[in-house]
């Protein structure tokens, strides 16, 4: 935790600024603080593995206590719930050893349901690319990105990645929070998928950990169905953006439309009513995603009424009164590798010489199912002139490198990511 996070962290309880307790937990380097406990005026929380985790709950005050005693390995593994499993402990243990681990091998430990299936290939899936294209095009305008951006409900830091990458006028990234309940997510994040991001854990169903005004974006995709306090968490997110920033919200699930694993949804002009104040628009995701596609545009001017969408599954909501946000933008292309070139895991790989032959394999016929429509870009064949046995390098596919980006077939992977 970059102690700068200070400056925005507030109490969900009592909303008074959070302080370093000097105790014999502290582990402090610089302006990073690994390990210790942070207080205000009724409360206090453990910061475990630089994530500072503000929740009042059994889990979490056991953690602190075992830090306070000395134990930040047991803390952890605490916090990750591994404390009651001695195999998943043992496997987890192991993996840190060798200093050499994956995201996927962590993953396998840390989850063991299909969630880290959609994890692991959340990259290339088509909710994803028109996310991560929307987010890219609103970053054109400036203004989203000057300040603090924040992922909301971020999960393992896919999108928070993008985040990060995106640069304000003046040149320098954006300055990143990750948010979820979830320990174990932030935990990957940070160690992979977005480590120059500042993750924090905290419960979206409650009053959020931060000062008002403090974010020049409140992201939130995905998760908005799962929330029960939808109200309180549309008015804290509203509050976390001010006047001037917005909230995007991609890939609503909508109550008139049939959606896989689809949360305790609303109707359309039920989510347009909850952000209001902010100037929410609706967006259908079809014909975003139809855009982005076959268009590599993002057309922010097709704003729709919630009679238009009809019964269409999934929306895009975007709150802001900065209208100028509302117009067409073409999507950036991104060839450069800012992780390790990687080919896309969707695919099977067979040397066939000094070619390679990738054939389109899904993991499940479950994800197959709620993630097929990638068969838009995805080839379910193809040959490529290079030897994929060894390290992956540009140089090696010439002519071919830009397509293969562009249907994402080879993708920018975060460093040790598969």
């Amino acid at each position: 935790m970059h102690v700068a996070l200070l400056d925005i962290l507030r109490c969900p309880f009592c909303g008074a600024a959070m302080s370093i307790v000097e105790n014999d937990a502290l582990v402090l380097d610089g302006e990073q603080l690994t390990e210790g406990v942070l207080g205000c005026e009724c409360c206090a929380y453990p910061v475990v593995a630089g994530i500072p985790v503000m929740i009042a709950d059994e889990a979490t005050r056991r953690a602190m206590h075992t830090l306070e005693d000395g134990r930040p390995e047991d803390a952890l593994l605490c916090l990750l719930g591994l404390s009651e499993d001695a195999a998943r402990r043992e496997r987890f243990r192991s993996l840190m050893e060798r200093g050499d681990a994956t995201y996927r091998e962590a993953l396998e430990v840390l989850c063991e349901d299909a969630e880290g299936t959609y994890f692991l290939y959340r990259f290339t899936d088509a909710t994803h690319l028109t996310a991560e294209a929307l987010l890219r095009a609103i970053a054109q305008e400036g203004w989203p990105v000057q300040g603090r951006t924040l992922d909301l409900c971020g999960g393992s830091g896919h999108l928070t990645r993008v985040l990060t990458s995106l640069m304000s006028p003046g040149g320098t990234p954006s300055a990143t929070v990750i948010a979820d309940v979830y320990f174990w997510k932030l935990w990957l994040a940070s160690r992979f998928t977005a480590p120059s991001a500042w993750p924090v854990c905290c419960d979206a169903n409650g009053p959020l950990p931060f000062a008002r005004d403090t974010f020049s974006t409140v992201v939130l995709a995905d998760a908005y169905p799962y929330i029960w306090h939808k109200r309180q968490l549309a008015e804290e997110m509203m509050r976390l953006a001010g006047r001037d920033g917005v909230v995007v919200m991609p890939h609503l699930h909508s109550s008139l439309g049939e959606n896989f694993s689809a949360g305790d949804t609303l109707t359309p002009a039920a989510y347009q009513s909850l952000f209001a104040p902010a100037g929410a628009c609706l967006f259908s995701d079809q014909r975003m995603r139809d855009d982005v596609i076959e268009r590599r545009v993002v057309d922010l001017s097709l704003d729709v009424s919630p009679e238009e969408l009809g019964d269409e599954p999934e929306l895009t909501l975007i709150a802001t009164t900065r209208i100028d946000l509302f117009r067409r933008y073409e999507v950036p292309d991104a060839y450069e590798v800012t992780g390790e070139l990687a080919v896309n895991p969707l695919y099977r790989i067979e040397p066939t010489g000094g070619s390679s032959l990738l054939t389109l394999t899904f993991p499940t016929p479950e994800y197959e199912e709620e993630f097929g429509e990638c068969r838009r870009y995805l080839p379910d064949h193809v040959t490529v002139q290079a030897d994929l046995s060894g390290p992956i390098v540009r140089e090696a596919f010439g002519s071919q490198y830009r397509e293969l980006r562009d249907r994402r077939v080879l993708i920018d992977a975060p460093v040790k990511y598969y």
